[in-house]
């Protein structure tokens, strides 16, 4: 059964927006990073640069623009309204942009007392959302596989903050865990729990609606999410009992759950009914691409054992996950739901009087198409400064550098045309009261 839209119970644009718009000046920083620590962010997962560069990523970008969302997908999806959610989106916001940038700051060794004010900080923000969030869901049914998908992610989240937590803590030598272990399960959480968690639950929506394709089956979207869970948990219990066997058969398992999802999308954008792909589809298709070779990368470094010797593997599939993977599918959703919010806003705030801009209006093709090639141009120098970083690790942080200021250059134009035209709706509407009044 798929989701029920509430388009009237959608929150102040400026909810959603602000973490649209700062999540690329992150990205900017991670080139900027690049550029400057060259290949040594590329030489080992463990450096500070590398740590550094994964989570200007990961947090910075991918989770802060996956809080964003939520805070217009749950009352518009799921009917789970936020209490002042104006007020709880600029908390925080505030909170994680900068514990964020604290955080950063601290795997780069900039200042002693980076880790705990990050851990305050980011702890406070994403656990304050967390609460809210679950607040919102209390009572709401599980209708849909995306209203479901949401309440495991947002679970998922919690356990992935904790995780954090605790390597942050450790870090700054208030107490000590296994750091690999801990750094496995995070990772483990991160990125299937929550991060593909949450993008399936979305995807049962946005795919369809904006891709013109088939719903996905009913039996797949029901049970996807409880299942990816369910093998994460079981793969963490593992993981402390030191089940190593036992272990490598559910990651397995879940690599080809995740593969599964890759193709199911692939094959639901195959029968769309556009006739010629956009760059949403382009970049979904990218997404899905690379995260089935992200799976199959990790595939072939478990079955020749030599490869795992190979120390820039988990360095590749991070780049495959990270910018190839999440960054594509997110830009496509945010190059699809930025124009439609600004229409629906402005739609709104005219009362039925004043007739909002056409879509293709607020955010063109063209602008959209130089950010997609820019992006593309950046996988592909990322993914070869994986095997060349002394020649290429410079360029792609060029290239990310330059992707990320067309995406913000984007999502202010749209900003732009939404202000402008709020104006001419304000006066047109007062013309019109001057006129009754008359």
């Amino acid at each position: 059964m798929q989701a029920v839209l509430s388009f009237e119970q959608a929150p102040p644009i400026a909810a959603p927006f602000r973490f649209f718009l700062t999540a690329p000046v992150f990205t900017g920083l991670a080139g900027l990073l690049l550029m400057v620590d060259g290949p040594e962010s590329l030489s080992s997962r463990w450096t500070g640069g590398a740590l550094a560069l994964t989570h200007l990523l990961a947090v910075g970008f991918v989770l802060q623009v996956m809080l964003g969302a939520l805070v217009q997908i749950l009352p518009v999806v799921a009917g789970a309204n936020l209490k002042r959610p104006l007020l709880v989106a600029s908390l925080v916001h505030t909170l994680f942009v900068l514990g964020a940038l604290l955080l950063v700051a601290g795997f780069l060794d900039i200042f002693p007392f980076a880790f705990p004010l990050a851990m305050t900080l980011l702890g406070t923000a994403v656990g304050f959302f967390l609460l809210a969030g679950l607040l919102s869901l209390r009572g709401v049914p599980s209708t849909s596989a995306s209203i479901s998908g949401f309440k495991l992610a947002l679970a998922s989240l919690a356990i992935v903050l904790l995780l954090g937590l605790l390597l942050a803590g450790s870090m700054a030598g208030y107490w000590a865990v296994p750091m690999l272990l801990v750094t496995q399960l995070h990772v483990n959480w991160g990125f299937a729990a929550w991060g593909l968690g949450l993008l399936s639950a979305v995807a049962y929506v946005v795919v369809p609606m904006f891709q013109l394709t088939p719903g996905y089956p009913v039996w797949f979207s029901r049970y996807f999410g409880s299942v990816l869970t369910v093998l994460v948990l079981l793969t963490s219990l593992l993981l402390l009992w030191a089940e190593p066997e036992w272990v490598a058969v559910f990651q397995v398992v879940v690599i080809w759950l995740s593969a599964a999802f890759c193709c199911l999308t692939l094959w639901l954008q195959a029968r769309s009914k556009r006739a010629i792909p956009d760059v949403t589809q382009r970049l979904w298709r990218l997404a899905m691409i690379c995260g089935l070779l992200a799976c199959s990368l990790w595939m072939l470094v478990h079955l020749v054992p030599s490869l795992d010797d190979w120390p820039a593997w988990p360095i590749l599939f991070g780049v495959l996950v990270l910018v190839g993977g999440f960054m594509s599918v997110i830009v496509g959703m945010l190059y699809k739901i930025i124009p439609f919010l600004v229409w629906l806003h402005l739609q709104n705030r005219g009362r039925g009087k004043v007739i909002a801009p056409n879509m293709k209006a607020v955010l063109g093709e063209t602008k959209m198409k130089r950010h997609l090639q820019a992006h593309l141009a950046t996988c592909a120098l990322l993914i070869a400064a994986v095997f060349w970083p002394e020649m290429l690790s410079r360029p792609a942080g060029l290239a990310l550098l330059v992707a990320s200021g067309l995406l913000l250059a984007n999502l202010c134009s749209a900003i732009g045309v939404y202000r402008r035209h709020a104006r001419l709706v304000d006066e047109r509407l007062a013309i019109l009261a001057e006129g009754v009044e008359a």
